[in-house]
């Protein structure tokens, strides 16, 4: 059991205190981390969640010495297994919720290597045609504090390319003038080298082609679209150094878009 204690001059308050004990304790999906009880006494709020014996998603994809142990099949499974949780979460449950605050430090990890979603604190639950809000562009939802749908997957996809990559969202890119790791990433779209993306640690158990369909949620290849350029990237170029790739490896490459859809 894990023990979570917010005290009354923490960032979070009694609003998102009890948003996260009415979500949680009305969500039931093997890739949600279970509340287990809850209390509120001398200016403290407490919940109380079963034990995740491996902690955060982040601490294996960022710590070097522990990244090791996430082979290519590892990730798949954890991936897959953040995806049926917000599918649930957008879809399959009785109540549609946005969770708002998906990223890997919210991805716990039990004693099987098994993801599951923490923290709704900040989750919102929408109705009707809310869900299918139209974006016309994601940058300005953020910028005044709207969200959809849309923005939980644009996070999953961040989640995507950390997992895949080894590399926080931000950071210095070897010099690259990258901002962020999506701005990287479509360097190296353009540049014909995106499997230079991958974890230094998946060199021998990685399935290129596995890697390539995540980036586009496993959507059939052939059906998308070339991709746009994403709304946060840098406007310079990373240096033309030879590819890595082979021709027939390009040819059956491609991306989603970055934007949420």
């Amino acid at each position: 059991m894990v023990v979570k204690r917010l005290a009354s001059q923490s960032g979070q308050g009694l609003k998102e205190f009890k948003n996260e004990v009415v979500l949680i304790g009305k969500l039931q999906h093997r890739n949600f981390v279970r509340l287990l009880g809850y209390n509120m006494k001398d200016h403290e709020m407490i919940l109380l969640y079963e034990y995740m014996h491996n902690k955060s998603l982040d601490r294996f994809i960022f710590v070097k010495t522990l990244s090791v142990c996430l082979d290519w099949d590892l990730r798949f499974d954890i991936i897959m297994g953040i995806a049926r949780g917000l599918l649930y979460l957008h879809q399959d449950s009785r109540l549609r919720i946005i969770h708002r605050d998906l990223k890997a430090s919210n991805v716990l990890l039990d004693e099987d290597m098994n993801p599951k979603i923490s923290d709704f604190s900040l989750a919102k639950i929408v109705k009707g045609r809310e869900t299918e809000d139209n974006l016309r562009l994601y940058v300005s939802r953020i910028r005044v504090g709207r969200f959809s749908i849309k923005s939980d997957v644009f996070s999953f996809e961040v989640v995507i390319l950390e997992i895949i990559s080894g590399k926080r969202n931000t950071g210095n890119y070897h010099n690259q003038q990258a901002f962020s790791l999506i701005s990287y990433s479509w360097e190296l779209w353009k540049a014909k080298r995106v499997l230079e993306l991958m974890d230094l640690a998946l060199a021998e158990s990685c399935n290129s082609i596995e890697a390539l369909r995540f980036l586009m949620l496993g959507m059939d290849i052939e059906s998308l679209p070339e991709p746009k350029e994403p709304a946060f990237v840098s406007k310079r170029s990373i240096e033309r150094l030879p590819s890595s790739l082979s021709k027939s490896e390009i040819n059956q490459m491609t991306i989603t878009q970055e934007e949420g859809r």
